[in-house]
């Protein structure tokens, strides 16, 4: 174990103003557009917890780790009581085995009993979980608060599922790229201050909401547009660009999570050329596989199946309005999770982008995932998202200024159905603003 490692990454031990020197709060503190992740809120610090942070690498989970550690000691946690470690270059659990030993030994020496332990892209040393599991079971964390981090490469290889009933007041916490909210957040604090959030998908509610935000409507716009343009992971945001860089860095951490579950590279860019290709469409596995050349449909449902779980698509299955239960054997719907992933795969897959009313449909519908259970429903016609929450309520994007009326559309057991347009709003005939939707959701 080397010392100077162990000690670099915990500059607080010697002083707490030293996180204030650590490169990533540095990097934070300098940046002109910063933000501080909503998980930080959220995450349990009450010992015991074994709490796992998943998401995309370089969507911000090093940073939040800091910010947490931080405000730990803003709060007077003694800086010995926290411990930091990036896992990256350790080879398996023995080298796991030895740096917790070693911080072990330290807060021995310190008298500490209780510790808060972020361990840092944990996936990295083979058969982690064995180290952490064998001192759960000794009772070494007991009196401690556990924050990992890794991508959701864990879940694929199903490592989280080896620790049931060790999780204590721990929970699964996911970090995505920014919502359109949260864009406006970082772009415009005081407007994102004045506008209302909309807390249940229910008529009156969300007409109350989007008109009392209706002032802001031209403000919002224009983020809006901004936000289809470079969507919400960081560093697309941090340069306010999508640079050939920033590309590289996100295809690096695909390709590298495809190689740690043995899967290949070809096929997921032929998956991935057929999604950008035929989105919003509702795709069959079989014509894929075919039209592809991606041997069978299995091949193309196992792709899909590891895209959602890396938090790349998000797939809708069809939603019988009658009987109200979805299908697995009837074609689904793919969309993309961020604006984002249009510019890089487009690239990667030399294919086009397209247009913008299906970036759109794909932010929409992505957005609605976030917070409820989402289909799509076809017959003659098609409604682009049906939402199952306290009621059925379908969403249709229609990216234009103009559309009919929407209130007397009624389908099955849907409640309604609302429109999402360019710039209408209509009560009467549940026409909203796409942009001023998605800023209060």
């Amino acid at each position: 174990m080397e010392l100077e490692s162990l000690v670099r990454q915990n500059p607080w031990w010697v002083e707490k103003e030293g996180i204030e020197k650590d490169e990533d709060i540095k990097r934070w503190e300098e940046g002109r557009i910063k933000w501080i992740p909503s998980l930080i809120d959220e995450i349990s610090l009450k010992p015991f917890s074994l709490n796992f942070v998943f998401g995309p690498r370089q969507v911000g989970k090093t940073t939040l780790l800091k910010l947490l550690i931080r405000n730990l000691l803003s709060r007077g946690v003694e800086g010995e009581r926290i411990f930091y470690f990036k896992c990256d270059k350790l080879a398996d659990y023995k080298e796991l085995d030895e740096v917790l030993k070693a911080y072990f030994e330290f807060r021995k020496s310190k008298g500490v009993s209780g510790s808060f332990i972020f361990l840092d892209e944990i996936i990295f040393p083979t058969e982690w979980f064995r180290t952490i599991k064998y001192y759960i079971d000794m009772g070494e964390f007991k009196k401690d608060v556990l924050i990992l981090t890794g991508s959701l490469s864990m879940y694929l290889k199903k490592e989280v599922e080896l620790f049931p009933g060790r999780r204590g007041f721990g929970k699964d916490f996911v970090m995505l790229p920014l919502s359109f909210r949260e864009f406006i957040k970082v772009f415009s604090p005081e407007l994102y201050e004045k506008l209302p959030k909309i807390e249940k998908l229910e008529k009156n509610e969300i007409f109350s909401k989007l008109y009392a935000a209706m002032p802001f409507f031209d403000e919002i716009q224009k983020l809006f547009e901004k936000y289809i343009a470079i969507g919400g992971f960081p560093l697309a945001v941090k340069n306010e660009n999508i640079t050939e860089s920033v590309k590289e860095t996100y295809w690096s951490w695909i390709k590298n999570d495809i190689a740690k579950i043995g899967r290949s590279e070809e096929t997921l860019k032929r998956v991935a050329k057929a999604i950008i290709e035929k989105t919003p469409s509702a795709i069959s596995l079989n014509s894929i596989a075919k039209e592809f050349e991606i041997g069978t449909h299995k091949t193309v449902f196992e792709y899909l199946d590891i895209m959602e779980k890396l938090y790349i698509i998000k797939i809708l299955y069809y939603f019988d309005l009658h009987k109200t239960i979805m299908s697995f054997k009837k074609n689904r719907k793919v969309y993309l999770i961020d604006p984002f992933f249009f510019h890089l795969f487009a690239d990667i897959c030399f294919s086009k982008i397209p247009d913008e009313s299906i970036i759109i449909e794909n932010i929409v519908g992505f957005h609605l995932a976030r917070k409820y259970d989402v289909f799509y429903w076809k017959n003659k016609q098609e409604i682009d998202v049906i939402v199952r929450s306290e009621d059925l309520n379908g969403f249709e994007v229609k990216w234009k200024e103009k559309v009919g009326d929407y209130s007397q559309l009624r389908i099955g057991k849907l409640k309604n159905v609302f429109c999402l347009t360019k710039d209408e709003i209509n009560k009467d005939k549940n026409i909203l603003p796409t942009s001023l939707f998605l800023s209060l959701i």
